[in-house]
């Protein structure tokens, strides 16, 4: 069963514009979508883990509910049990019994330099098997590609300058290697626990969502961070904080990157609704494409 766009605004507690899944109240969607626990394979590459450990903080489902309930986790390096050839053999032997019908997240940039060898994942029949053989082999049986993360949508800073291992975003493998499976970019460093789950619910119940020129959902990086900033009229009132110390100004000048980034983490809010960047420091602009090179120096005004 389906929802309508209505419906599916009112379960998820979202806005026209879809800012919302406010608190995540997502779980009854979810639910009408459990026809059949569509089969998930997660891979990693170069990057911190930091994507799967934001994922792990999930709190309305909690983690335990998303990997038993909702989605079916057959493998996982960070979470699951087995290792070496045998993990290596039910990651192949799930891509080849659900062939076309599973979904690949990719984690982290992918090196191509030396033949990929900067990032060797696994070994299999005695042989090597690198980050982007396995990001192509998986991604031509895939139904669809989530690539979690900045490093996987864009490259991150694993490809920031002088990327002496030639990492590449999931986009760029797929280009380079004519693979047609479609990619949804989650950016983020990390990405917020809600969208990758907000993601897998529209998907699950809608099919893939609206997506940007960057190919990332628009109910979740519509909205311009500078104009829905809680410090907005000081930047209006032109009062520019010099030191951190200054609460009651606006920050552009300490380096904040806001006015270049759209994602809606003003609404949703981290750490299960306790804070964000904004509250303590300043936006990095890490869901932009251009992250890291492209707003650096990160404490230095780039922007406005």
């Amino acid at each position: 069963m389906s929802l309508t766009r209505r419906d599916f605004l009112k379960v998820c507690g979202g806005t026209a514009a879809f800012l919302g899944f406010s608190k995540l109240q997502i779980l009854e969607a979810l639910a009408q979508a459990k026809a059949g626990n569509p089969p998930v394979l997660w891979i990693q590459g170069a990057g911190c883990t930091g994507c799967s450990v934001s994922l792990l903080n999930a709190v309305d489902p909690d983690i335990a509910k998303i990997l038993l309930e909702i989605i079916s986790l057959k493998f996982h390096p960070t979470v699951m049990a087995s290792a070496g050839e045998m993990a290596m053999a039910k990651l192949y032997n799930a891509a080849e019994t659900y062939d076309k019908k599973y979904f690949l997240v990719v984690e982290g940039a992918i090196p191509v330099a030396a033949n990929g060898r900067y990032c060797i994942v696994g070994e299999w029949k005695k042989k090597d098997v690198t980050m982007v053989d396995l990001t192509k082999r998986l991604g031509q049986q895939a139904a669809g590609v989530l690539a979690v993360g900045s490093c996987a949508s864009f490259g991150g800073i694993p490809s920031a300058k002088p990327n002496p291992t030639g990492c590449k975003p999931v986009q760029a493998i797929f280009k380079d290697a004519k693979i047609k499976a479609p990619v949804v970019n989650i950016p983020g460093c990390p990405p917020h626990p809600g969208w990758i789950v907000g993601t897998i619910a529209h998907i699950l119940t809608k099919g893939i969502p609206d997506l940007d020129r960057f190919k990332r959902p628009k109910l979740f990086f519509n909205d311009n961070i500078h104009d829905n900033c809680p410090f907005l009229k000081y930047y209006e009132e032109e009062k520019f904080a010099k030191t951190w110390a200054d609460k009651e100004a606006c920050r552009i000048k300490l380096g904040c990157k806001g006015p270049d980034t759209n994602s809606n983490c003003y609404n949703r809010i981290w750490n299960n609704g306790v804070n964000w960047c904004v509250d303590n420091a300043i936006c990095i602009g890490c869901v932009e494409p251009s992250f890291p090179d492209g707003v650096s120096p990160l404490y230095e005004q780039t922007t406005g």
